[in-house]
């Protein structure tokens, strides 16, 4: 296993990490457990959970390993989270804090996250007096965390905005093979500014090991297209951590083996995978964001649909699952900012005219307007 140093908090880090939001809920807890403990017999250091996540079992499943490894508790690191909504009071976050290490059996966590901040109001109410942050400062002083840290899926330049302010030591991020070239200000920004870097959804949650035919052209060599986007977090110097979410003993052995046997990519690498993504990926969305900086006369964040759009051609999903989606883009995920929907397209065509992959950008943008309709009504 490879281990470097987690910012400059002095944690040395596995660059392989648990996620704890991929368990089998038909399991018991207390075989789900077994995982962590076998992840840590691998060589995985850093586990990172949180609450709600598999059916609000994660944190319980994580209190039944760390009991029994307790003995080593002082070599692994845990992480969990809280959001700025949910824990809006210093108050609030205290109890959260404290509840969170009642679940997982331990007397302190390493890393506290302000969770999944997608807009910049959320990250503000975080930070507000008398808040979650001014909580959380409180936990630390009294060694409840040792360290506050943000996960959030702001644009890269605000990403740096937040950075810039100095609040936190380390920033999660999703990045991965797919979407590096669109997700890559932010990281490179948490890296210069000498923060711990944790890469989530490195297999773009499950799309590339799902559907590694059409993306074959991510590997070279022997591997598959899963085991060279875990190498290519894994290898990348900006990236501390790669997440991966484990269901299985065997997901666990591949991440291991790729980062026990990592090869960094090289520049010919990512020019192949450029390359190869223009060649191959003609009717997904690369992420390239030539669309954004304002292009848009009606503030549409095309990228971001069009990342939604992915979903329906690599999933193959179907108009009713995808008014599904559009319900949790809007409120979690990639259209969480709101600024303008589908609807509002004038097809004026300016973001055809930059796009790199000559989408059809107009008529997917009348198609989820489709879909915002029917999941308003």
């Amino acid at each position: 296993m490879i281990y470097s140093q987690y910012g400059t908090t002095g944690a040395k880090v596995s660059a392989v990490g648990f996620g704890g939001m991929r368990f089998d809920t038909s399991r018991s807890d207390a075989d789900n457990a077994q995982l962590l403990l076998y992840a840590r017999s691998k060589g995985i250091n850093y586990f990172d959970t949180a609450p709600d996540y598999c059916q609000d079992h994660s944190e319980d499943i994580f209190g039944i390993a760390l009991k029994q490894m307790a003995d080593v508790r002082s070599e692994i690191y845990i992480s969990t989270k809280g959001m700025p909504a949910d824990f809006n009071t210093a108050d609030k976050a205290r109890r959260a804090v404290e509840k969170s290490l009642r679940r997982l059996n331990v007397n302190k966590i390493d890393f506290y996250h302000i969770w999944c901040v997608r807009r910049m109001d959320q990250y503000e109410l975080a930070m507000k007096k008398g808040g979650q942050y001014e909580g959380l400062l409180k936990c630390k002083q009294e060694g409840l965390i040792d360290h506050i840290v943000i996960s959030t899926h702001l644009g890269g330049g605000q990403v740096r905005k937040v950075i810039e302010n100095k609040e936190f030591e380390g920033v999660l991020l999703g990045v991965n093979i797919l979407n590096f070239q669109y997700r890559w200000q932010g990281v490179q920004a948490a890296f210069d500014a000498g923060l711990g870097v944790v890469a989530m959804n490195p297999l773009a949650g499950g799309i590339i090991p799902k559907h590694e035919k059409d993306l074959a052209f991510l590997s070279s060599g022997n591997e598959t297209p899963t085991e060279a986007a875990i190498r290519f977090c894994v290898s990348c110097p900006q990236i501390t951590v790669a997440l991966v979410g484990f269901t299985t003993k065997e997901h666990i052995d591949t991440a291991c083996r790729v980062a026990d046997n990592c090869k960094p990519f090289t520049q010919t690498d990512i020019d192949r995978i450029k390359e190869s993504t223009s060649k191959n990926m003609d009717t997904l969305c690369t992420g390239c964001g030539y669309c954004m900086n304002n292009l848009c006369p009606k503030g549409i964040p095309i990228a971001n649909y069009m990342q939604s759009y992915n979903e329906k051609l690599l999933q193959q999903k179907s108009d009713k699952e995808m008014v599904e989606r559009m319900i949790f883009q809007h409120e979690w995920g990639y259209l969480a900012e709101g600024r303008a929907d589908a609807a509002d397209c004038i097809k004026c065509g300016e973001c055809e005219q930059v796009c790199t992959q000559h989408l059809n950008i107009t008529e997917r943008l009348a198609e989820a307007a489709q879909w915002e309709r029917q999941a308003k009504s």
